[in-house]
């Protein structure tokens, strides 16, 4: 009966999205599934069910095509190596990870310069080990530092991380202090789990006394991860998928915002705010109306009416929500139906970007049922119209009935509209309906100018990691903030920054809010380009000049010790 139920749903589906692109207004679609041509063939298959999928954009080898590094459960983990031609070449091998990687159930996956050495490097979740039979939560996470000749190396112990023993879900990098080297948050799902985690229901988690503490870690100048999440003042435990470090305040600092499944029944999600300079978080979550008690898998960040405020889209089980920021003093408010997102669904990955470049931010949803339940269910597409979005999935060829997970931008053929790419996990029961692989989407957009930003990072982290950047263009402020990862779902897209602009043919302003402090800006910026903005370092006095600073300071003292000393003389004998 279940296999039964199954077809008649996706045949249903199926016709119905048929239906829907016939009744559409007209319109060209704009993406095309390249992935075979392309060279992608990926699937993530699950451990037992549920949980996993996720894919990382880097640029490895520093030549300028971003490259791809994607999970894969019980599968083998994939980096996918931008060949500047439209297509990718799987290079894991020769990177070196995968001797160690194929030993893990790896689940997500983000990177950063940790060292500052100029390279990116790769840090991987798991959450038990393949080579042989572990009790949940047996693994540890893997941090592999790029060696910048095209290969990795495990440096898991050097850094102390192969004392965390977890079941993680998503990572995401961030720095919390602003000292420039980029820390780590790490969600936690599980202390212990003795089931199977097809088995995983509201009655296993309202018996359950086994939800996880994350791990705030602390990087120690590019040498060493400490955890400090309870010297923070973190004491939460919760069914963790991450969380994401956002300014959502505006003050300049990157707060924290932790996704929570099974929310209704445990722990809600939370809403951390940056004490910088202090050494603490504070829970802002119920005062700011993000104490969301829902299944949260995932998290966008973008502001999608350009009012300067960043918003977030919530991935969910059933309907997600849409969190638009009211400003400083008022509690953000879900406005998911007034806005036109409210759909029933599984979603898991999400993407806010101008795929359109029209001025504003579209959405991008990966929905996927649970495995091994596996009924077939679209993603979406929200076209922004202006305060309003509509599904237009079916129209633009991203409808599709795989199992999805994470999902991640970037502009892979460098033409300045953003890609696409969807990691689907293969169905653990048989005969589903389509195949359930990883697809990468060509944008095949043709109208709107933009601009693309780099960041180089010399204070601040190598690539910009947690700033923030702004333009000012037609009348027009935008923002967009550089991704740390875990955003959509165990993922991270591009740290490019990227702007659709329409009919704007001048940018007349960019600035960028660098983490640290540092700002800068630019005026009369061409549109059309990539562009890479080099961070002004802050002034550095060398050692000797402190010296002699000091050295001054003390002499000039004595001096006028001396003065007043001789002067007292003076005034006693006369």
């Amino acid at each position: 009966m279940d296999k039964i139920r199954i077809k008649v749903a996706a045949i249903l589906l199926l016709v119905s999205a048929g239906l829907i692109a016939s009744l559409a207004l007209p319109a060209q679609t704009r993406f095309t599934d390249v992935s075979s041509q392309a060279g992608i063939s990926h699937v993530f298959k699950v451990y037992e069910g549920m949980f996993g999928g996720g894919a990382c954009v880097l640029d490895f080898n520093n030549d300028g095509w971003e490259d791809v590094y994607i999970t894969g459960g019980t599968n083998d983990d994939v980096l996918y190596k931008n060949n500047g031609n439209g297509t990718f070449t799987n290079v894991v091998a020769q990177s070196g990870m995968a001797a160690i990687t194929k030993n893990f159930v790896t689940q997500g996956v983000t990177s950063a310069d940790v060292n500052k050495d100029g390279f990116v490097d790769l840090f991987i979740t798991t959450i038990t080990r393949r080579d042989r039979k572990e009790p949940i939560p047996r693994a540890i996470n893997l941090l592999f530092l790029n060696n910048g000749n095209g290969s990795f190396r495990d440096a898991t112990k050097e850094y102390g991380l192969d004392q965390l023993v977890s079941f993680s879900t998503a990572a995401s990098f961030g720095d919390f202090n602003a000292d420039g080297w980029p820390d780590l948050y790490v969600g936690n799902y599980f202390n212990e789990f003795e089931g199977k985690l097809s088995v995983v229901t509201d009655g296993t988690v309202v018996g359950a006394n086994q939800i996880a503490k994350g791990y705030l870690l602390l990087n120690e100048k590019g040498k060493h991860f400490k955890d400090v999440y309870s010297a923070y003042g973190l004491d939460y435990r919760g069914f963790g998928f991450g969380g994401i470090f956002t300014d959502f305040d505006n003050d300049r600092d990157q707060d924290l915002f932790i996704n929570h499944d099974f929310g209704y029944k445990r722990t809600p999600d939370i809403l951390l705010e940056n004490r910088y300079p202090k050494k603490s978080f504070i829970d802002v979550s119920k005062e700011e109306g993000m104490d969301l008690r829902i299944n949260s898998m995932g998290t966008a960040v973008g502001d999608y009416n350009n009012d300067g405020l960043l918003d977030y889209y919530m991935t969910n089980i059933k309907f997600n929500y849409f969190m638009v920021n009211q400003g400083a003093g008022k509690p953000f408010v879900n406005r998911a139906r007034e806005l036109g997102v409210d759909f029933f669904a599984i979603s898991w990955g999400a993407n806010f970007a101008d795929f359109d470049n029209d001025g504003d931010l579209d959405l991008f949803v990966s929905n996927g049922d649970l495995n091994p339940n596996c009924v077939p269910m679209a993603d979406f597409y929200f076209e922004n119209t202006g305060g309003h979005f509509r599904d237009q999935a079916s129209v633009v060829g991203l409808a599709d009935y795989a199992i999805g997970r994470g999902s991640v931008v970037f502009d892979y053929d460098h033409d300045g509209d953003l890609d696409l790419l969807v990691v689907n996990q293969e169905p653990v029961l048989p005969n589903y309906p389509v195949a359930s692989v990883t697809r990468l989407y060509r944008n095949d957009s043709t109208s709107g100018n933009w601009i693309k930003i780099a960041l180089k990072g010399l204070d601040a982290e190598s690539h910009g990691i947690g700033a923030r950047v702004e333009i000012e263009a037609g009348g027009k402020k935008m923002i967009r903030e550089i991704d740390g990862g875990a955003s959509s779902h165990m993922s991270q897209n591009s740290v490019i920054a990227h702007f659709g602009l329409g009919a704007i043919g001048k940018i007349d302003k960019v600035t960028v809010y660098w983490t640290g402090g540092n700002q800068q800006s630019l005026q009369n910026v061409k549109v059309n380009q990539q562009l890479t903005i080099t961070e002004t370092p802050r002034p550095k006095f060398a050692a000797w000049k402190i010296f002699a600073m000091g050295f001054g300071f003390v002499a000039a003292l004595i001096q006028i010790v001396r003065f007043i000393r001789a002067k007292n003389r003076t005034s006693k004998s006369s």
